[in-house]
């Protein structure tokens, strides 16, 4: 997949456009990338860095990393991803400059959108008006239920099999592996400690059943209570893995959720219960499989 930071780097050539953040890259984004790729002309997305809602002074927990969503448009099939800088320039735009400037100037002829879709200056342009500068408009087809909204709020429940079939695939931790207490080595279960970009949502603290690496993974998400921590830790356990993670990027796809974390009695009893939260691992089951 081509990635343009500016519509001077995308050849113009025909194109059916999708517009709009796709944080997630859920099933109801899916349904509209599906219906780019149908046209048969050159599937194109124009994304946004930063999130809209975030450059208006929002907070927003992001489903997913700008670097996961592009390799996510690029397993949907879209051929060119243009990420455009969501600055004042381009919040000042009136819907005819953005159409223009974005849309004409690389060639667009189709743009798939949902009936709800607003361009342009304090959102004043609709699929009307791109029907009246001569784009030909597609709705979108609808996937009931389902939104970067309610994944978000599955995800702060725990209910991660539920935001794990909003999004068609498991919700994804995406870090990079940075030193830790290494306190799990001494405890016969080595963790990774996870560092993650605060804007990225975050699921109910707990301990949860998942995958990185193709390994399983029993994964702790929280504040370490039996050891009197404060800060927020992402430490996944990666079952019959070797090797050294340090300073790599890591996946961690999270399948279930298995338990609240726990303050113990000793540390005997800490480590009888990671042993069983790693056999209930072995047990868990991917969703959707």
């Amino acid at each position: 997949m081509k990635i343009a930071r500016s519509p001077e780097e995308v050849e113009r050539r025909p194109r059916a456009v999708a517009i709009g953040a796709f944080d997630g890259v859920h099933r109801g984004h899916r349904a509209v990338l599906d219906a780019v790729i149908a046209t048969g002309l050159a599937a194109t997305v124009i994304t946004f860095d930063p999130h809209p809602r975030i450059a208006f002074g929002n907070r927003v927990d992001l489903l997913t990393t700008l670097e996961h969503r592009l390799e996510l448009l690029e397993e949907a099939g879209v051929e060119t991803t243009l990420v455009a800088a969501f600055v004042p320039e381009l919040q000042r735009l009136t819907p005819e400059e953005f159409a223009d400037h974005y849309l004409r100037a690389i060639g667009a002829e189709v743009v798939v959108a949902g009936a709800d879709f607003r361009f342009g200056v304090r959102r004043s342009g609709d699929l009307a008006l791109l029907e009246r500068l001569k784009f030909e408009v597609r709705a979108a087809p609808q996937v009931e239920g389902v939104s970067s909204t309610a994944i978000r709020a599955a995800l702060l429940a725990g209910e991660v099999a539920a935001a794990a079939d909003m999004l068609g695939r498991p919700f994804e931790l995406d870090g990079t592996v940075v030193a830790g207490d290494q306190r799990g080595g001494t405890l016969g279960f080595p963790t990774a400690n996870l560092a993650v970009d605060p804007r990225l949502a975050c699921p109910h603290y707990g301990i949860y059943a998942g995958a990185a690496l193709g390994h399983r993974a029993a994964v702790s998400i929280g504040t370490n209570p039996h050891y009197g921590g404060t800060e927020r830790r992402i430490e996944p356990y990666l079952l019959d893995f070797e090797g050294d993670l340090y300073g790599r990027r890591l996946l961690v796809e999270l399948w279930e959720r298995l338990r609240d974390e726990a303050v113990f009695e000793s540390e005997d009893e800490l480590v009888a219960q990671i042993a069983r939260d790693v056999d209930a691992t072995r047990r868990a089951r991917r969703p959707g499989s």
